[in-house]
């Protein structure tokens, strides 16, 4: 067995791609290593494996829902998240609303501070985002978390945000002007989507609240997230079957898949080889991890079939052919 540097070495370079994919280098040197800046601790790609296979840490889910395409959309969504003056509204500064009327004086103040926002327009002039937690998850914290996840990625922008709490999930709803104070875009990309989940997570944990951001290739999870029409429509039993989530499929999801769980196999291997006893307790969870993960179900069967035809070959004995001996026609013996 082994210990040390060499250990920590492969968990900070398949760690990386499990759990900080946005941070990756391409075509890097292949060869570990431990001293590189701005690089994940082997330390704490040990919290994260743990936080994740163990004690199967609550997933935080931060997810853009739309987006108003000029002020009359935007009205529209703050009328739905507020219900319609019916819950609190906090702004970028603090400030906090409620009623009709403060709605009315928000949306003016929207339409007027920066650029103005036409009623109608062909571009996004805002973007909805919904910060959730599973149920049980004090309700207030999240609101809290979410304070503190739009005072870090959102600060050049103005915003409102709005607690939901009536609902099984607690969420907070956040509308997000497109353009910042100093007249930037926003405009976030799936690496933006991580690192926000990362942050939301990275706050819910600062208030005492065990929360993870893993992708859903690292927790080989295969369903595709509702859209919030088909979250309405479940809570008021409208959704049919039809309607249902499906599961993912596509080169792009058996690549990310597949590359997530060669990571699991290499830092499970690692692990098994420590001298250190909580190191290979660590690799038995990640084993049962991925055995019970809905790809690993997936592609199971086809492998095992796989596994089988190849020692039905090993085994099969090749048929050796008859030699038959033939004189050499009489030019040869010439």
């Amino acid at each position: 067995m082994t210990t040390g540097p060499s250990i920590d070495g492969v968990l900070v370079e398949w760690g990386e791609r499990l759990f900080y994919p946005a941070s990756r280098i391409v075509k890097t040197d292949a060869t570990p290593r431990l001293n590189t800046p701005n690089r994940p601790s082997a330390a704490a790609i040990r919290q994260r494996i743990a936080a994740t296979v163990m004690r199967r840490a609550p997933q935080v889910m931060v997810k853009v829902t739309g987006g108003g395409r000029g002020m009359g959309a935007i009205a529209a969504h703050f009328r739905y998240i507020c219900k319609n003056g019916q819950l609190r509204m906090e702004d970028d500064r603090g400030v906090v609303r409620e009623g009709k009327e403060a709605m009315h004086d928000l949306v003016a103040q929207w339409r007027v501070s920066g650029s103005l926002i036409p009623e109608t327009s062909h571009r996004r002039e805002a973007f909805n985002i919904m910060l959730s937690m599973p149920q049980g998850t004090d309700a207030q914290t999240v609101l809290k978390a979410a304070r503190g996840f739009a005072r870090r990625e959102l600060r050049d922008h103005h915003y409102v945000m709005v607690l939901h709490e009536h609902q099984a999930n607690p969420h907070v709803h956040l509308s997000v002007k497109a353009e910042s104070i100093d007249g930037k875009r926003l405009n976030p990309r799936k690496t933006d989507l991580h690192r926000w989940r990362e942050t939301f997570a990275e706050k819910l944990r600062e208030l005492g609240v065990e929360a993870e951001a893993t992708r859903q290739a690292s927790r080989g999870a295969n369903r595709r997230d509702e859209r919030i029409w088909q979250v309405k429509a479940r809570q008021q039993g409208r959704l049919s079957q039809s309607e249902e989530q499906h599961v993912k499929s596509g080169a792009g999801y058996e690549r990310s898949h597949s590359g997530a769980f060669e990571a699991w196999a290499h830092i499970k291997k690692a692990l098994q080889a420590s001298d250190v006893p909580e190191d290979r307790e660590l690799a038995k969870h990640i084993l049962r991890f991925v055995s019970e993960s809905a790809y690993f179900k997936e592609v199971a069967p086809r492998l095992l079939r796989e596994a089988a035809h190849q020692d039905k070959q090993r085994t099969t004995p090749v048929q050796s052919r008859e030699v038959v001996k033939t004189r050499p026609s009489v030019d040869i013996e010439r």
